[in-house]
């Protein structure tokens, strides 16, 4: 399943190219181009699997939680790429497209709050264009423990690498282990006082079991 932090990603099953098509780059929202300028994405965006995720991540989440997934994917890749872990890149980008999803809408939220949600929605998704049961679990999986404070001991490294970029973009940690790399994203793709209303619907969420009304993106 994992391929090394310079290859696009090895499926273990499954054509990736299923489902509807992606948008071209070109299409995507003007503030997310600097960020797909960047080598770790650019190499990806013919990758029929990873424009699908980024055309569902249009669709689905409002414009500042897609810079976020963005940049957790770009940050994730980073601590890879200067540690050499191998990992499924092209799945943990969609994992990253998919792993903020559950917070929109209003649906009731069942046991695993929205990153279950969020897994559920990823889930589908990869389903949908033929990805193997081994690698859907292990990207799923990466979603669905996002939230937790420390990745699981058993966490293989999409898991790992999603926590690390999710908790390092919204709350700085982890920082020192690829210094200036976070400035660097948050200075091309900036979204002022993120971290505070990111953080203030997370709690809505857990709090009242729903889901608190939110804009999607503009189609």
């Amino acid at each position: 399943m994992a391929a090394g932090p310079d290859k696009p990603g090895a499926p273990d099953s499954g054509a990736d190219g299923a489902g509807s098509p992606g948008l071209p780059p070109e299409a995507l929202p003007e503030s997310w181009q600097p960020l797909l300028r960047r080598p770790a994405l650019a190499e990806l965006l013919g990758h029929p699997l990873a424009s699908a995720a980024l055309t569902e991540m249009r669709r689905l989440l409002p414009p500042h939680v897609a810079v976020h997934s963005l940049r957790t994917f770009l940050l994730a890749d980073a601590c890879a790429r200067s540690h050499g872990t191998a990992y499924d890149r092209v799945g943990l980008l969609a994992a990253a497209a998919f792993h903020d999803a559950g917070l929109v809408g209003r649906s009731p939220l069942d046991r695993g709050g929205f990153p279950a949600r969020s897994a559920q929605l990823l889930d589908a998704f990869l389903a949908g264009h033929e990805v193997g049961m081994g690698r859907r679990t292990a990207l799923t999986r990466a979603v669905r423990e996002h939230l937790r404070p420390f990745p699981a001991w058993d966490a293989g490294p999409e898991a790992r690498l999603l926590h690390f970029g999710a908790w390092l973009d919204v709350t700085g940690r982890g920082a020192r282990r690829i210094p200036g790399d976070r400035g660097r994203l948050a200075a091309l793709a900036p979204t002022p006082w993120f971290a505070v209303s990111f953080s203030a619907r997370v709690v809505a969420c857990g709090l009242r079991r729903v889901l608190p009304g939110s804009p999607v993106a503009p189609r």
